[in-house]
């Protein structure tokens, strides 16, 4: 479908690009299948060419059929999409998609050790370098999937500004090296002010508190997620009875992660469900794609120092 200069009342336009894990457009000249659905679950065009942008005219219904589902495949990377893509002919809608290799790797080139000790200095704040160097490039070598969690999870924490104009990444103080360290969380003490500042943020429409933290958190005692995106949101648990004092202050545990779904429902029947009886775990390149594709959605550019490659 060709992209009208001007569309016509009963159409919408709809403009899909196609990056990869390096946050980069797809390479030109290989084959992309885009596949547009309605919200009747009508699927309206499903194009198969070697570009990494195209345009769409689609039809108006001006109700539930507007909410429009784009998924896009390559051979040899794994499926991505998007849904709703609320569209109508008033303002053209761009959606920014990102698909990577079905056996990706990780690339750690802008998170060497020298760099990220400034970005993240609460990973060197209990050790010395030399120390700190070791425990982190052999995290790097053997955790990579846990080490690209982390830095998931701190990149989204350097996006939510907190009432007293700060972040949670500031308050973080120290991290747990152990078996808890894992691709899906980590575990790192934290000023407790942070707690006082996250139920502030909670009360001005930025999280949303979870009853019965301990059911999926054992030991938890308060926990809130973001609400801002309709996947990837950061939750931020507490667990207010392990306690550390550093530097004077008598710091908290809290463990952060990202859950593929912002609603309990799905989180649990989508995600928790099925890891608890496989025994999997939340795919921090899963995240990566996600949280950068709600990003792009909603201006918030998620730009971890770490990319996929095939």
């Amino acid at each position: 479908m060709a992209l009208r200069a001007v569309p016509l009342p009963d159409e919408s336009s709809l403009t899909v690009n196609v990056y990869d894990g390096t946050r980069q457009l797809f390479p030109a000249g290989t084959n992309i299948l885009y596949r547009v659905f309605d919200g009747n679950q009508k699927q309206l065009a499903s194009p198969e060419k070697p570009v990494s942008s195209i345009d769409f005219q689609l039809p108006f219904y001006d109700n539930f059929g507007d909410n429009y589902r784009v998924i896009v495949f390559s051979k040899g990377y794994q499926q991505a999409g998007y849904t709703p893509v609320k569209l109508s002919p008033e303002e053209p809608v761009t959606l920014d998609l990102m698909v990577i290799p079905k056996n990706p790797g990780l690339n750690f080139l802008k998170a060497q050790w020298d760099a990220i000790k400034m970005q993240l200095p609460f990973l060197a704040s209990d050790v010395d370098d030399a120390t700190g160097r070791a425990r982190y490039t052999e995290t790097m070598e053997n955790k990579p999937k846990a080490l690209a969690s982390l830095l998931n999870i701190t990149t989204s924490m350097t996006q939510i500004p907190l009432p007293d104009g700060s972040t949670p990444l500031d308050y973080l103080k120290v991290v747990k090296w152990d078996d808890s360290f894992a691709q899906d969380r980590f575990f790192a003490y934290c000023d407790p002010k942070l707690i006082d500042q996250v139920r502030a943020a909670a009360d001005k429409g930025l999280f949303a508190p979870e009853a019965n933290p301990g059911l999926f958190h054992p030991g938890a005692t308060a926990s809130w997620k973001q609400v801002q995106f309709e996947e990837a949101n950061l939750q931020l648990t507490f667990h207010e009875g392990d306690t550390k004092i550093i530097n004077g202050v008598n710091c908290v545990m809290v463990e952060p992660d990202i859950d593929y779904y912002r609603d309990l429902l799905s989180h649990v029947l989508l995600e928790a469900l099925p890891n608890f009886f496989t025994g999997g775990l939340t795919n921090p390149e899963v995240v990566y794609v996600m949280r950068w594709i709600v990003g792009r959605r909603a201006d918030a550019d998620f730009n971890p120092p770490y990319t996929i490659v095939g």
